[in-house]
């Protein structure tokens, strides 16, 4: 019941005890959040083989981040396995169909060019054929499922799908795995310095993503004990029926909101009990100086990457 802890999710890991920290913990963070936020926003509108090279490109950061594997190799195996199984659904489900439109110009326009010679076959139709795989009449016990019709519309649906699930929360949590709140609080602040001079009030924002990141273990913590709950009560969701299933799930949802809230008011009464008061991220985090090849590096990556983008990204 323990898989939460085997599975740390947006959990910031210090490694310094069991050997020195690995080169994506030294880096900026400034940097990191950079590169994050370029996994985020370069998919936009980009083609298939730049959303399957982020993925791969991502994958090859996390092999040599010099990070553990039992801190990321679960992980990886779940996302990856959650974005297939999105990406076949999507592949699989009808992309729907073209809606009937009129005739723009008259079809007596239209003219087939004559053949070559009296008897000669007439021309094959040219161009990609629209439907690539066709299965089906398909039977599940007594449901008909019809014919199943992978098109180029539903293919390219999928891969989008899948390949912007993993690398929207792979990315996002490699972020958190290897960069503490307070660093990554200092960086937002430090990017968000243009704005705070129009007078938006940065550091408080900041210092309310630090309290938001700091709740993660707590959230994580409550849905854990209510799935032991469950166990421990031998609960059994095929008896009870969809209907019981979902109240059921309703239930777990309420009292998981409730605790969450419990723990947010108990913190905030702590806080105000021992004259707790505002810091700047200034005082929370004190930037270390970093080597300069591994920050020379990341910086040119990411030059190199978003060149790319404009270059090759609609490919």
């Amino acid at each position: 019941m323990d898989w939460l802890r085997q599975l740390p999710i947006g959990q910031y890991v210090d490694t310094s005890d069991s050997g020195p920290a690995s080169w994506l913990q030294r880096l900026d963070p400034r940097l990191k959040l950079a590169w994050t936020l370029a996994f985020l926003v370069t998919p936009i509108l980009a083609g298939p083989i730049w959303r399957v090279s982020l993925v791969g490109l991502l994958l090859l950061i996390t092999c040599c981040s010099g990070l553990p594997l039992r801190l990321w190799g679960r992980s990886v195996l779940v996302w990856l396995a959650l974005a297939l199984l999105v990406g076949s659904l999507a592949t699989m489900l009808p992309a729907g169909e073209a809606s009937a439109t009129t005739l723009q110009r008259p079809p007596t326009e239209l003219r087939l060019a004559p053949a070559e010679r009296p008897g000669s076959p007439a021309p094959e139709r040219l161009g990609l054929t629209w439907e690539l795989v066709h299965w089906g009449p398909l039977q599940l016990g007594p449901l008909p499922l019809g014919p199943i019709v992978v098109t180029r519309k539903s293919a390219q649906l999928g891969l989008n799908s899948a390949t912007l699930l993993f690398t929207l929360i792979h990315s996002a949590n490699l972020l958190l795995l290897t960069t503490s709140p307070e660093a990554l609080v200092w960086a937002i602040d430090w990017w968000l310095i243009p704005l705070g001079r129009l007078g938006l009030p940065v550091e408080r924002l900041g210092f309310i993503l630090l309290l938001a990141l700091r709740f993660l273990p707590l959230v994580q913590e409550e849905f854990q004990n209510l799935l032991r709950s469950l166990a421990t009560r031998a609960v059994n969701l095929k008896s009870l029926g969809w209907k019981a299933g979902l109240g059921l799930a309703l239930a777990v949802g309420e009292r998981l909101l409730a605790n969450v809230l419990l723990r947010a008011e108990q913190g905030a009464e702590a806080l105000m009990a021992r004259g707790g008061r505002w810091l700047a991220p200034e005082s929370l985090h004190q930037p270390a100086a970093s080597a300069a090849l591994p920050t020379v590096l990341a910086a040119a990556a990411l030059l190199l990457l978003l060149g790319l983008r404009l270059r090759l990204g609609a490919a």
